[in-house]
């Protein structure tokens, strides 16, 4: 559910506003406001993700309001005038919706804020649930550790890896494709160069046009995975 806010001055316009959201299924009211002042006061104490806002109101006016927050929520205006329309973009609006406002525009406004808000609770949760920094794998009955900054190659044998590590001279052998170890390495630290070789970047010290080098290993590049090892240049 997104927590959301109306404010207008006007009571039947409100009144509407509050029907509106009624009738949107993820939406919940958290309050309904007649000044910003008083959302200023309500904003303090509560969660609030979205705001439908008036732009024309005694005293402090919706764009003013509006450039008065530090953290902006979602926002949609709503007016009887369409000449603030390029002013309300430029402050990163959601929409703008022109009164009287069909209840199928208003519907399109709020699909507009969904989309937003879970394409920022996705990027939260990933986040979140981001790779602790390890894993394990099974190599002789038992469960090993393998931390992520250890890792230097990966190289694939068929149906087993071998894990090239910096604190091993021996590498870690465990049955495991290479796309379940590829899907556990963060793409932003290991490049797939070979379809037989996962490198860490920051152990790469070379690159040639059809092999990488990480200090005296020499390791093939596939011409699949060139265009990738290449774009990686301009960060060792």
């Amino acid at each position: 559910m997104i927590r959301c806010m109306a404010i207008d001055d006007e009571p039947l316009a409100l009144e509407l506003l509050e029907d509106n959201i009624s009738k949107i299924p993820f939406l919940k009211l958290v309050a309904a406001c007649d000044n910003p002042m008083e959302a200023m006061k309500i904003m303090q104490r509560e969660t609030i993700e979205l705001i439908f806002l008036d732009i024309q109101m005694p005293g402090l006016t919706g764009l003013q309001f509006i450039e008065t927050m530090t953290v902006k929520p979602m926002i949609i205006l709503i007016t009887a005038y369409e000449k603030y329309a390029l002013e309300g973009f430029n402050l990163d609006v959601i929409d703008y919706l022109v009164k009287p406002v069909p209840l199928d525009r208003f519907v399109k406004a709020c699909a507009k804020a969904q989309q937003l808000f879970e394409l920022k609770e996705n990027q939260k949760n990933k986040s979140a649930g981001a790779a602790p920094g390890y894993f394990f794998v099974n190599v002789d009955y038992s469960l090993v550790k393998v931390n992520l900054n250890d890792i230097i190659y990966v190289e694939g044998l068929k149906d087993y890896i071998k894990i090239h590590i910096k604190s091993n001279q021996h590498p870690i052998v465990t049955r495991m494709p290479m796309k379940t170890i590829e899907e556990q390495l963060p793409s932003n630290s290991f490049i797939r160069i070979h379809k037989s070789y996962i490198v860490s970047v920051s152990f790469i010290t070379a690159i040639r046009k059809s092999s990488v080098f990480i200090d005296k290993t020499e390791l093939p590049v596939s011409d699949t995975y060139r265009d990738a090892v290449t774009a990686i240049t301009g960060k060792l």
